[in-house]
């Protein structure tokens, strides 16, 4: 399997732990990210987390309180370089958080790293969506 492919079937295996995170499972997000004090993520509500503890909590949140959602990255590119890889795309879809629908439709930036010669997700982030603050804003305390 060449790096592409590797992060190709990465960002799959990130994709459909997504889909599991708005349906409820957060657990598949355990699975496709590093575990480590520097994965980022940059999150469509404008909400930002350092770490793996902050991602894994934000993860739970988001799992809490969606009541369903679909999102697939469409318009992918990949460039690869020893270790390191990223991806960028646009993410189309819609999720609920809270009952409310929104529809998503942003550029998106992942970045993997190999490790012990497994792609693993250590940076999601896309544009912000006034949908999602809105939504959000009503939810978070």
């Amino acid at each position: 399997m060449t790096d592409k492919e590797g992060v190709r079937e990465a960002s799959r295996a990130f994709y459909s732990a997504l889909n599991s995170v708005f349906n409820k499972n957060a657990e598949p997000m355990r699975d496709v990210w590093l575990h480590s004090p520097e994965v980022t993520a940059m999150r469509p509500n404008g909400g930002r987390e350092i770490g793996w503890e902050q991602l894994w909590e934000a993860w739970q949140y988001v799992a809490r309180v969606f009541s369903g959602g679909q999102v697939e990255l469409t318009e992918q590119y990949i460039v690869t370089s020893g270790d390191l890889a990223y991806e960028i795309g646009l993410e189309i879809g819609r999720f609920s958080p809270g009952g409310e629908e929104v529809e998503v439709a942003h550029r998106a930036t992942n970045v993997y790293r190999r490790s012990n010669g497994a792609w693993k997700i250590v940076h999601h982030h896309t544009d912000k969506s006034d949908g999602a603050i809105a939504v959000f804003s009503r939810l978070e305390p």
